[in-house]
């Protein structure tokens, strides 16, 4: 069945795999404590994923790639979250001065001197910011993702690089979501469409 599925797919015309261009940058979608903490309402048991992502960061750092961090934070009461902040109740824990502490960047993620902070109210790190200015002017053309979730902010992200004109990588080692079926359905429907794919270990 699986089989059938990819090859479905490939007839179909789907699944092309796109080239890599000449200047990366690492963007690390919302890696925050929130989804590490087992009280948290947003808790997604994606421990295995933050350790390659802290892999990752590391080795991008080491070879010069720009790496640059999204958070999430609403005003209290999340008037400027609209309809998703209502939507998904849980997002109340990112309202400013509510739960500080899980808003605050994963054990090994937090950021170093000099790199960027986007901080979003929706899903796409590039809806209603500057990201995509911020990697134009420094000539970025292709975008390493990594972070949560393959269903809901990292495809968000890679779906808006795509068609923002970037080349979106998704890191498949440091993406994680709380269920497995999901993310790996994600994860297929996004390779099929609009990304490629590395390993953390090619991925910097």
């Amino acid at each position: 069945m699986t089989q059938d599925l990819h090859d479905d797919y490939r007839q179909a015309g789907f699944g092309n795999r796109l080239g890599f261009g000449q200047r990366p940058a690492l963007v690390v979608i919302d890696f925050v404590r929130a989804y590490l903490d087992p009280a948290s309402p947003l808790y997604a048991g994606v421990e295995a994923a933050q350790e390659a992502a802290v892999t990752l960061v590391q080795s991008s750092r080491k070879a010069g790639i720009p790496v640059i961090y999204t958070r999430v934070e609403y005003q209290p009461g999340g008037a400027d979250g609209g309809i998703f902040f209502r939507k998904i109740k849980a997002l109340s824990c990112f309202e400013r001065g509510r739960t500080p502490h899980l808003a605050t960047f994963a054990q090994g993620l937090e950021t170093a001197p000099g790199e960027t902070v986007v901080t979003k109210q929706y899903a796409s790190a590039f809806f209603g910011t500057s990201l995509s200015s911020t990697l134009t002017a420094q000539g970025i053309d292709t975008l390493l993702i990594a972070g949560l979730s393959p269903s809901g902010c990292a495809r968000a992200t890679a779906l808006d690089a795509c068609q923002h004109g970037f080349i979106p990588v998704v890191v498949r080692d440091a993406v994680g979501d709380r269920d497995a079926r999901v993310h790996d359905a994600n994860l297929f429907d996004l390779c099929r469409q609009i990304c490629r794919f590395d390993r953390v270990a090619r991925g910097a």
